[in-house]
């Protein structure tokens, strides 16, 4: 992007060297670059630049290359440690992050361990007789050239690929040569960070409550880092070209996300209009935020249920903001990370009860651990004998597929859930994942009877009603069974980010294949509609829990549909509450039809969206 109306101005230091200062006459200078993250954020600019690590080439003696190697092992030990921390802070993050961020993690330590770019490395310290630091780099950019030399229509997704790699042999370069990473410990509340570029590492240490917006040169809207700035809520404007160089520390910046513009020291009238545009943006929060108290209900008297997503206690907070009713699903697999041991059955009923006791007598629907191949927990990793991840983990074992085969686990959990439920008389219920087969739920049902029947024998109080079992479809598998699973089941909860990722063959932290994954496709449509028919046929409750649900866009379709239950986002509520209170449910029930009734995945998007514009819900 071009700078527009850039002044003139004496030769400015970059913000690299922050002693040095622009005059104090220095005129308004506007900038536009990529809208990434909609918001308005008034405030002083803030350097986020890093030293650079200083790795001149360097050649060694025979006699040196062990000493090379141990080098480069403990720069792989402390960068997989790092990795392993800023995994550790997922669970802090907002939901949409940590999808965006879990899977990079994973490819980065993958990376660490016995990678291509690893024994390359250490090839060229034997062979070559090169420093590790000058291995590592020359290995990373052969790998990064190899990638951006292919042959495929997808430049922005090679260019994904070659700056992972490079971003690995940055790490471990920095760590080889005792260089710091960026700190922003020390950024004051309500900055504007202004870099070149920001990693996505880098985006996972920001604290939104501190940072009222980040500009940079680098990055476009389809990157790691554009997705993580989105899922945090940070107003944000990428690529706009030219901007460190006039920006000092200090400097005041008006930084419209939604535009994707930023003004460095602006006049009056720029200094006005971004606070009408902050003030509008204010309000528009402040309208959502009065929703809470208003019930979810169609226009024609129809009760919707809006449920959250909950990754770990501490968002516990964010729920009640928004005005949940209630946890539609309470993933566990926090109690499982980043330990050595399992957590036993107290552990368990300690952090189920905190979670129940916080909703008040609202619903929890806890979800028994999903795990497979692809996660990082080294607990379970070493009590299953033997484990191998296979070369495809989320076809492989996993979810329901994983517990049965370690009966322990869920008899663990189920006993955990039911005291839990036996103490508190709150309505909880049980989701059992990766349901493909009706046999899965009726050997869980077997466990979960037989714990039942033991808890009782030992006196433990149980509500006389007991926690409902239900089958999580996400599979099209499950979903075509849908009519055999629903005798065995309670209740469904219809998963779909797995279910179009499975239906499309699509994994989106595939940069080659992610712009395939369309949760409108017909196909994943269809199967949404046939699991949802099923569970009404027989008046089972059934809900939709992944993203479409927090797609305010898809509401009226899902609506139409027959859910009559969301569980979201919790940050997500409030507009979908605000679509919810415009509908009518025989508006919604045409616009399925209609929408049903096609073929063409970019018809289907052009309905959604036409949604209640010129009538397009009425024909």
């Amino acid at each position: 992007m071009k700078t527009e109306k850039r002044e003139k101005t004496p030769p400015a230091t970059s913000l690299h060297e922050p002693a040095r200062r622009l005059p104090r006459k220095s005129r308004e200078a506007r900038f536009s670059g990529i809208a990434i993250s909609p918001g308005v954020a008034i405030g002083a600019v803030f350097d986020t630049s890093e030293p650079p690590a200083l790795a001149p080439r360097r050649v060694v003696t025979e006699a040196q290359v062990e000493g090379e190697r141990q080098r480069l092992d403990a720069a792989v030990a402390a960068s997989r440690k790092q990795i392993s921390k800023l995994k550790a802070r997922l669970g802090v993050l907002p939901e949409e992050a940590q999808e965006e961020l879990e899977p990079l993690l994973d490819a980065y330590a993958m990376m660490l361990s016995g990678s291509r770019l690893i024994r390359g490395a250490r090839r060229r310290i034997a062979e070559e007789l090169l420093s590790a630091e000058t291995a590592v780099n020359d290995e990373a950019e052969a790998i990064a050239g190899a990638i951006l030399a292919a042959k495929d229509d997808d430049k922005a997704g090679l260019r994904r690929r070659a700056g992972e790699v490079r971003e690995i042999g940055r790490r471990l370069t920095r760590n080889l040569t005792a260089t710091p990473f960026r700190s922003l410990k020390e950024v004051p509340a309500g900055s504007i960070l202004v870099a070149e570029e920001l990693t996505p590492a880098d985006a996972a240490l920001l604290d939104p409550t501190r940072i009222a917006g980040v500009a940079t040169e680098e990055g476009g809207s389809d990157g790691h880092t554009a997705i993580m700035l989105r899922a945090l809520g940070i107003p944000s404007v990428l690529g706009c070209t030219g901007l460190t160089e006039a920006a000092r520390r200090g400097d005041e910046a008006v930084l419209d996300g939604g535009a994707g513009t930023v003004v460095l020291r602006p006049g009056a009238a720029a200094l006005e209009a971004g606070r009408d545009a902050l003030a509008g943006y204010a309000r528009e929060k402040s309208r959502l935020a009065k929703l809470r108290r208003l019930p979810a209900i169609t226009v024609d008297a129809e009760e919707v249920e809006l449920q959250a997503n909950l990754e770990i206690p501490a968002e516990l907070p964010l729920i009640a903001q928004a005005g949940a009713q209630g946890i539609g699903l309470l993933r566990t697999e926090f109690l499982f990370m980043n330990r050595e041991d399992l957590p036993d059955e107290e552990a368990q009923v300690a952090a189920y009860t905190q979670v129940v006791e916080a909703m008040a007598g609202d619903g929890v629907t806890i979800r028994v651990l999903d795990w497979g191949g692809e996660k990082d927990m080294q607990a379970l990793a070493d009590g299953i004998e033997p484990f191998h991840a296979g070369p495809n983990p989320a076809l492989g074992l996993r979810g329901i597929r994983m517990l049965l085969k370690k009966p322990d686990l869920l008899e663990a959990q189920f006993a955990a859930i039911l005291r839990v439920a036996g103490a508190t008389a709150s309505p909880i219920r049980v989701l059992l994942p990766m349901v493909t087969v009706p046999e899965e739920v009726r050997q869980a049902r077997e466990i979960y009877d037989r714990v039942v029947r033991r808890l009782r024998r030992r006196g433990v109080p149980l509500p006389d009603k007991l926690p409902l079992l239900g089958a999580m479809i996400e599979t099209p598998g499950a979903a075509l069974a849908a009519d055999a699973i629903a005798l065995e089941a309670d209740f469904f909860a219809i998963g779909t980010n797995d279910l179009a990722m499975y239906t499309l063959a699509v994994d989106r932290a595939e940069t080659e294949v992610a712009h395939l994954y369309d949760p409108l496709h017909p196909a994943v449509l269809r199967l949404v509609q046939f699991a949802t028919e099923a569970a009404l046929r027989l008046r089972m409750p059934v809900s939709v829990c992944g993203e479409m649900a927090g797609n305010p866009r898809l509401v009226p379709l899902l609506l139409g549909l027959g859910i009559r239950t969301l569980s979201m986002n919790a940050s997500a509520i409030p507009r979908v509450k605000q679509v919810v209170r415009t509908l009518k449910i025989d508006d919604c029930a045409r616009f399925a039809r209609r929408v049903m009734e096609q073929g063409d995945p970019k018809r289907i998007q052009e309905l959604v969206m036409g949604f209640g514009e010129g009538g397009a819900d009425r024909h």
